[in-house]
Formats: C-alpha cells, structure tokens, sequence
C-alpha cells in the first residue's frame, strides 16, 4: 500500500517536471495525444465495468465515478485543443456589405 502511494507521488512529481518543461508551441499536440490516450483508458473502465464479477459495490462506485471525471477530461480536452486549433485558422472574409455601408 505504501509503495503504491510513493510510485503515485513520483509519478506526480516527474508528470509536472516534464509537462511544465514543454514549450507553448507543443501543449496543442500534446494535448490531443493524451486526450486519445485517456479515451483508451476509459473503454478499458467501461469495459471493466461490465465484466460479471463481484468485487463489491464500493469498487463499482468508485469505478463510475472515475469513468465520469475521465469522460469530463476527454471531452473538455478535446474542446480546448479545437479552441486552440482555431486561433491559428484565418479570419473569414466579409462577403456581405452591412446596411448603410457604402
């Protein structure tokens, strides 16, 4: 148990240290590689989830409410990374001229 909880915290600490290391330039790609890792993690819950066994119903709990939280990391990373992707697209030309313009 102690050991898991100590791999956890480095885990933690090496995450930060190599994410805060990244340029601006690669937070976007990085983000949409991770959102598609994350998206294997959750199918692999949903799919936990369904097997029949009887591990108990505070297992199951926890299992949805990690599938949850992760469905909402996917789907707002994903909204982000589009946001971002749509600041580097070019503006839109006017095609129609506003009432009272000459």
């Amino acid at each position: 148990m102690v050991e898991n909880l100590a791999v956890l915290v480095l885990a933690g600490f090496v995450g930060f240290a190599v994410i805060s290391k990244v340029p601006n330039t690669l937070h976007t790609p990085l983000m949409s590689g991770t959102n598609a890792i994350h998206g294997i993690v959750l199918l692999g819950g949903l799919l936990v989830l369904g097997l029949d066994t009887s591990d108990g119903v505070l297992n199951r709990i926890l299992l949805v409410i990690a599938i949850a939280f992760g469905t909402i990391n996917v789907v707002g990373g994903f909204l982000v990374t589009d946001r971002m992707l749509a600041m580097f697209k070019g503006k839109k030309p006017e095609t129609e001229k506003k009432e009272g313009d000459q």
